[in-house]
C-alpha cells in the first residue's frame, strides 16, 4: 500500500470526524468507499451535480485512492463549497496537494482543517509535511510535535522530527529523538529500522560505540540485507581492534557481492575503518576484487581533508610479478594526483591489520620513502 493510501485509510478507518445526516445517495457512496470499490464511485461521478457535500467528498476521496490528484481537488472544492465545516475535505485536498508538490496551497487547507478539528494527529503530520519540503524546517518542527501530542499518532512524525534535528546537524537532539521514534513506531516497520541504523551512526560519532553496536546487531536481526549495517559494525570491530568479530561481516558482504546483491557505494567496496591523522580522517575501503591477473587495488586509505575532498589515498595494489617470484601479493602504493609511488613494503592476505595501518601512517608521516616513482602522462 502507497503512503497515499495509507494517508486516506487513516481518514477513513481512524478519524473521528462528525458526519452531518446523510442521504441515500452518500450512505451508498460511503459503503463503496469502505469497502475500497472507488472505481464505482467514480462510475457515477457524472451524476455529481445533485450530490449533496459529503457524497462530492466521497468522489474526491475515490479519485485521491486511485491517484487521480487533479480531479479530486476539484470534488474536494465542490464539496467545500456546499460545506465549510467538514475538515475532512480540507485535508484530502491538502494532501493530494501535497503529492502534487503544491506545498504552499497545502499548508492553507491543512490549517483549514486544524482550525476545524484540532485535534487529529494526520491533519499536522500533512502540515508538517508541507513545510519540511518546503524547506521550513522549524514550522515543519513545530507541526510533527503537535501530531505527536494527539491520540493515535503514526509512526512518521517521529521518525521526521528525528530526521529534521538530524539536518540540523544537531546530533545530541537527532539521537533522542530516534530513541523515541524506536519506542514509538513498528518494529516491524521500516521506519523503525531507519530509527536503528541512525541510531546506531550517532552512537557511533558520539563514540558510544557499545550502543552503536547493539543498535546495528538488532537491525541485521531484523533485516539481514541491510548490507550497510555490516560495513558499520565492520568499522566498529575495527575501531575496538576486534578483527575477528569483524570478519563474518566481512564474509557476508562478499557472498552478497558474489550473488551480485549490492549496489551503490558498495558495489565495489565498503568501509572497514576510519581514524584521525593529524587534521585529516583516513577512510580505510577494501574491494572485493580477488584473483585477478591484471594490477588492481586491494586496500584504499583515502586522506580527506576538513573540507571533506580527498587529497591523496595509500593503497596496496596486486603485483603478479611480485607473486611469482615468490614475493608478497601485495605492494603498498601512494597515488596523488598524477604522480604514482611504490614503497618497498609489502603483504599478503594474511596480513596484520595493524602492521598494514602503522605502514600507512609512516608514509603520511615521511618516515617511508618510496623506491619508484612515476608521473602518468596527461
Amino acid at each position: 500500500m502507497t503512503i497515499k493510501n495509507i494517508l486516506a485509510t487513516l481518514v477513513l478507518i481512524n478519524s473521528s470526524l462528525t458526519f452531518f445526516a446523510q442521504d441515500k445517495t452518500t450512505t451508498d457512496l460511503k459503503i463503496l468507499s469502505d469497502n475500497r470499490q472507488f472505481d464505482k464511485i467514480i462510475e457515477h461521478a457524472s451524476k455529481s451535480s445533485d450530490y449533496s457535500a459529503k457524497s462530492l467528498y466521497y468522489t474526491g476521496l475515490a479519485y485521491y485512492m486511485k491517484e487521480d490528484d487533479n480531479n479530486c481537488i476539484k470534488f474536494m472544492n465542490l464539496s467545500i463549497d456546499k460545506d465549510s465545516k467538514d475538515p475532512a475535505s480540507f485535508y484530502i485536498k491538502a494532501s493530494a496537494l501535497n503529492y502534487m508538490q503544491k506545498y504552499g496551497e497545502a499548508v492553507k487547507s491543512f490549517q483549514s482543517a486544524i482550525n476545524l478539528k484540532s485535534d487529529d494527529a494526520e491533519f499536522y503530520s500533512g502540515l508538517g509535511d508541507s513545510y519540511y519540503n518546503l524547506e521550513k524546517l522549524d514550522l515543519a518542527l513545530e507541526a510533527y510535535k503537535k501530531a505527536t501530542e494527539q491520540k493515535d499518532c503514526s509512526d512518521r512524525p517521529y521518525s521526521f522530527i528525528a530526521q529534521i534535528y538530524s539536518d540540523q546537524k544537531n546530533n545530541d537532539k537527532a539521537l533522542e529523538a530516534f530513541y523515541v521514534a524506536k519506542s514509538k513506531i513498528d518494529k516491524k516497520s521500516k521506519s523503525y529500522i531507519n530509527a536503528l541504523f541512525n541510531i546506531g551512526l550517532l552512537e557511533s560519532i558520539k563514540g558510544d560505540y557499545e550502543k552503536a553496536e547493539s543498535a546495528f546487531v538488532e537491525l541485521l536481526q531484523l533485516d539481514p540485507a541491510d548490507y550497510h549495517a555490516y560495513a558499520k559494525l565492520i568499522q566498529i570491530y575495527y575501531y575496538r581492534k576486534e578483527y575477528d568479530k569483524a570478519k563474518p561481516y566481512k564474509d557476508k558482504l562478499y557472498e552478497a557481492h558474489k550473488n551480485n546483491k549490492l549496489k551503490d557505494n558498495l558495489k565495489d567496496m565498503f568501509c572497514f575503518d576510519q581514524f584521525k591523522w593529524d587534521d585529516k580522517l583516513i577512510q580505510a575501503f577494501e574491494r572485493y576484487e580477488d584473483g585477478s591477473k591484471g594490477i588492481y587495488n586491494k586496500h584504499l586509505f583515502y586522506v580527506v581533508n576538513q573540507e571533506g575532498k580527498i587529497e591523496y589515498r595509500i593503497q596496496t595494489e596486486f603485483s603478479r610479478i611480485s607473486l611469482e617470484q615468490g614475493g608478497v601479493k601485495y605492494l603498498l602504493c601512494r597515488t596523488k594526483g598524477d604522480t604514482h609511488s611504490t614503497f618497498n613494503i609489502g603483504f599478503n592476505d594474511n596480513f596484520k591489520y595493524e602492521d598494514l595501518k602503522k605502514s600507512v601512517i609512516d608514509i603520511l608521516e615521511g618516515k617511508i620513502q618510496p623506491t619508484v616513482t612515476s608521473i602518468s602522462a596527461k
